[in-house]
């Protein structure tokens, strides 16, 4: 580095990123007393289209309140609690089960609260300017160099920091991973699915529950679930293989058959069409050779969504690796398996959590025409045997359980 370069900024942590994981991060870190610098490499008045990830579930909120006072509670009152969960077979309805309102006061958290990811991303920056959290826009990281003395990054616009350690949170395509060589491992599959967030009709809206469809008969036997969320709800749609974007994920193809499942007064109020492949990837490490490099959400795991176990897993894998950061800096001497330690338990979460999905997908997706006539045989006998039914409705969600090696909760 040349004489005349601006010298490095030098900080204990960096996050970078600030999706909801890396604000995740920074608010874990500030709950610690930290000084937490945010790099994140689009401007802040970026635009973030689409829900994403609906659910924060209770889990998730409690970290939220214990990192950040008050955040479960704006969450929750901020999203939809919906009280009915139905499932159907085609035409045929196997079951059905509403819960009793829950009262919001303080002290009560539910089940899950439901709203758009741009919001719960709003809420956890307003939570992280209040806290104190430095943020860096317009910073794209170019290169992250670590050492047994700490990290040092560049950014596109020449920026050189130096930090004791790094949070990456910066998603798929995380720079942060690809510089420490760390690979991910697992499955790629060119089946896809189709999402589409819709806004309610407020004047006749629909009923505020989730419906799973299996074989619904207006999408030629393809699965279809409706979710609500905050102002409106999402429609996600199982293709088939061989089906092509074209045919089902572009806006036009959608509003086709977004109208055959919930009516044509919707085909116009569509907010947002993506679709997303099935991956079973997990980073190789979840941390680098000298441990000053920590990997966390998308940047370290990337699976179906089923069960939700994308941002939720990544919201316990940013307070596990804040409260490994916090230990290291106060304990010198521990810290190298303060960050082993995470680095192993957040991989086995990952693992299980993407093997919960793989289970869930098998389900969605039976390769098997065994698997296709339990189906059909579980919604015959539903109305005599319940169990049957609560079997479809569970099945397409994965196991309700977290990794054995997770004592501290199921993401």
């Amino acid at each position: 580095m040349s004489s005349n370069a601006n010298p490095p900024e030098r900080v204990p942590v960096l996050v970078v990123g600030a999706g909801p994981v890396g604000l995740t991060a920074a608010l874990a870190l500030r709950s610690h007393g930290l000084p937490v610098t945010v790099l994140e490499a689009e401007p802040e008045d970026r635009v973030r289209p689409g829900s994403r990830a609906l659910f924060v579930h209770r889990e998730s909120l409690k970290v939220l309140g214990r990192i950040s006072p008050g955040l479960d509670r704006t969450l929750i009152r901020n999203g939809v609690v919906w009280p009915t969960r139905r499932t159907l077979y085609r035409t045929k309805e196997v079951f059905a089960r509403t819960y009793p309102p829950r009262p919001h006061h303080e002290g009560l958290i539910p089940p899950f609260t439901s709203l758009r990811q741009i919001e719960t991303e709003r809420h956890l920056m307003a939570a992280c300017v209040e806290a104190g959290v430095d943020f860096r826009w317009d910073s794209e990281v170019t290169g992250v160099e670590s050492s047994p003395d700490g990290a040092r990054l560049t950014t596109g616009k020449g920026a050189v920091w130096e930090a004791e350690y790094v949070i990456g949170a910066d998603g798929a395509r995380s720079r942060v991973r690809r510089s420490q060589g760390i690979e991910m491992e697992g499955e790629r599959s060119e089946a896809f699915h189709v999402v589409v967030d819709i806004e309610e009709d407020p004047d006749d809206p629909l009923p505020l529950e989730r419906v799973f469809v299996y074989e619904h008969p207006a999408l030629g036997g393809r699965s279809v679930m409706r979710v609500p969320f905050a102002g409106g709800f999402q429609l996600d749609l199982q293709c088939k293989d061989g089906d092509t974007p074209e045919e089902w994920a572009d806006e036009a193809a959608a509003a086709r058959w977004v109208a055959a499942v919930v009516g044509e007064k919707y085909a116009t109020r569509l907010l947002w069409v993506s679709k997303y492949r099935f991956l079973h990837v997990v980073a190789a490490d979840f941390t680098d050779p000298c441990h000053r490099v920590l990997l966390v959400g998308e940047a370290s795991h990337l699976f179906p969504p089923f069960g939700a176990r994308g941002m939720n897993s990544g919201i316990a894998d940013s307070a596990a690796a804040a409260d490994a950061v916090a230990r290291a800096l106060a304990r010198p001497d521990q810290r190298v398996s303060a960050v082993r330690e995470f680095a192993t338990e957040r991989r086995q979460a990952a693992v299980f959590n993407s093997e919960a999905a793989r289970t869930a997908l098998a389900h969605l997706r039976p390769s098997s025409r065994l698997t296709r006539l339990k189906q059909a045989a579980g919604a015959a006998l539903s109305p005599l045997v319940p169990s049957c039914g609560e079997w479809l409705e569970r099945a397409p969600y994965g196991p309700r359980t977290g990794a054995p090696t997770n004592t501290k909760g199921r993401y």
